[in-house]
């Protein structure tokens, strides 16, 4: 068996089960899989007591010192009535067993270790050959508790679940250990609070944020850009109301895939059931139905930046990355097939200037369809392989660093999804362009041909940053706060000395305010010391401290949060920070 990563994050989950029972030999041990950067087991504490975080060292330790006597794993095919009697006081195991059996599927026992440090499991295989020569006793840590219902249904009975992490060697897990702390550091719910950009209340409800004067700045500043980079192209804003009658969600299909997810709202006067938005395409293709198009007509773009609600299970949200008001620079092309090509390639070179801007790197992935899977897909074969050939010729075409992902597909069309990498080499989806083949045809979308007949138009879903609350909480991550100046809230801070250079600074501030500058002036009764201290903890690009100098050159010294120190005069101040807002330097 190959002795790979992932073997050995299974067998450490195994290994972890034979610790937690000697400490705790009433736990009963449920499913224990490998994860990215680890493994995790669920364990059944209901018969006595369960661990606490404090005790996770020394189950640790018990994973250590049995590990030297692990020096091979065995298996057995058994039936499933043998299975039931291993596992007869394990009602956990019986329920898997007993679904084996249903799905005819075989049964293998893995035994790992022998005597005192002996552990079986019900399991498919996957593990080291030698656990005591192929890890390094070093190479692992448990990370964490957390709670988790059996199979992930509410339903079901509360387990607790114990993490652990899990690398090649102990250099690899500092590494790792590393980039956790500085995830930490760096957390954009933290980063938020630190620098008064968004908030939560519980009497407004979970997942739905609240923006400060400061956070709207970043939300609209992305928003003005993503939207005058589609403007280049041709789009034009359109808007939509954020509620819909449920008529509208039943014809284009989401109401059956996502009906469980949309919030909804009962008209007392009509009594007609409404939806509110969870998504706009079907919005946009009732404004391109609303009067007949000709071949001529195409592409017809229409973008905005909107609004939309999901009912997302209140333990999947998670700060800015997970919510149920989600604003989405969100976009729809119609086009002809012969345009299709073209479209993705417009929509590209937006994502590169956009993510360049913003200094990320990014990886793109070609969703396409599985040919062996072909019934999980609707639409004509031909328009499949036409649309999927030229998404691969845009990516060629553009020296993308991209990859095809077979499967990956929506099941009415193929698409990009772009990956943007973060400082902390972490991949996360944000924007997006997919082909919809399905959409137009239930709305009954049409267009003339040339030749005077009707066809039906392709639809492109398009967005750059995707859901700019999402990409938020990314961006804050990646930058750690530290905002270029086009993006940031606070521009510059005017820091007079004392009171009597605070005429001086004054105009200072009301120069750069005129020309459209977000500036601000401290001249607060604090110590100078700390109105520095607190421009530099507020992470702002520049802040000019005014002294007797500067006001007697009548110019200015401007400090970079960089550590750079220029003097320069007042008029080339203003220059100096439009150019650079300008050209969105990093």
């Amino acid at each position: 068996m190959e002795n790979n990563l992932e073997h050995k994050r299974h067998t450490l989950a195994h290994l972890l089960a034979l610790a937690v029972r000697r400490d705790f030999p009433h736990a009963k041990p449920t499913i224990g899989p490998a994860i990215d950067n680890g493994f995790y087991y669920d364990f059944d504490f209901s018969g006595g007591p369960a661990p606490k975080d404090d005790d996770l060292k020394q189950i640790e330790k018990n994973m250590r010192k049995a590990l030297p006597s692990w020096k091979s794993f065995s298996h057995r095919v058994v039936t499933p009535d043998e299975a039931r009697e291993v596992f007869k006081d394990n009602l956990f195991k019986t329920e898997l067993i007993n679904e084996l059996e249903k799905n005819n599927e075989v049964i293998t026992l893995y035994t790992v270790g022998e005597g005192h440090f002996e552990f079986t499991d019900l399991c498919r295989g996957g593990h080291c050959d030698s656990p005591a020569d192929d890890i390094d006793a070093d190479s692992f840590q448990l990370s964490s508790l957390a709670g988790a219902y059996w199979r992930g249904s509410e339903k079901n009975p509360m387990l607790t679940r114990i993490y652990g992490l899990a690398f090649d060697s102990k250099t690899e897990l500092d590494t790792h250990l590393t980039q956790v702390e500085e995830a930490k550091k760096r957390d954009h719910r933290k980063i938020g609070k630190e620098l008064d950009l968004f908030t939560f209340s519980e009497l407004v409800g979970s997942g739905l944020p609240l923006y400060t004067p400061r956070g709207t700045i970043l939300r609209d500043e992305l928003g003005k850009f993503s939207e005058s980079l589609q403007a280049r192209c041709g789009f034009e804003k359109v808007w939509i109301p954020h509620i819909t009658k449920i008529d509208l969600y039943k014809t284009s299909g989401h109401w059956d895939k996502f009906g469980h997810e949309l919030f909804l709202v009962q008209s007392q006067e009509s009594n007609d059931s409404f939806a509110l938005k969870p998504m706009n395409c079907p919005h946009h293709t009732q404004i391109y139905v609303s009067r007949p198009r000709s071949y001529r007509d195409l592409p017809i773009r229409y973008m905005e930046t909107t609004t939309c609600y999901r009912d997302e299970k209140t333990g999947e949200l998670g700060g800015l990355t997970r919510v149920r008001s989600l604003t989405q620079d969100d976009a729809h092309v119609f086009c002809r097939p012969d345009q299709i090509e073209q479209e993705f390639e417009n929509i590209m070179n937006m994502i590169k200037t956009l993510y360049g801007a913003l200094g990320m790197e990014f990886k793109a992935r070609l969703s396409f369809h599985d040919p062996e899977n072909r019934e999980k897909y609707l639409g004509d074969d031909e328009l499949w392989k036409m649309a999927e050939e030229k998404i691969e010729t845009v990516a060629k075409k553009l020296e993308l660093n991209y990859w095809i992902a077979k499967g990956e597909a929506a099941f009415y069309g193929p698409k990009i999804d772009i990956m943007v990498i973060d400082a902390l080499g972490r991949e996360w989806q944000c924007a997006t362009e997919q082909l919809d083949f399905v959409q137009p045809g239930r709305f009954g979308l049409e267009y003339t041909d040339k030749d005077g007949t009707k066809k039906t138009p392709v639809m492109i879903h398009k967005a750059l940053l995707g859901t700019i609350d999402r990409f938020l909480g990314v961006y804050i991550e990646h930058t750690a706060g530290n905002f270029p100046l086009w993006l940031s809230p606070e521009q510059i801070r005017i820091i007079p000395v004392s009171e009597i250079h605070s005429e001086y600074a004054r105009q200072v501030y009301e120069e750069l305010k005129a020309i459209g500058i977000r500036a601000t002036l401290d001249d607060s009764n604090e110590s100078l010391g700390k109105r520095i201290r607190n421009a530099k903890t507020d992470r702002l690009p520049y802040f000019a401290v005014v002294g007797d100098k500067e006001v007697t050159a009548k110019n200015v010294t401007l400090e970079s949060r960089k550590g750079e120190s220029v003097e320069m005069s007042l008029s080339r101040l203003g220059n100096h920070l439009l150019t650079e807002i300008d050209t969105k330097a990093l």
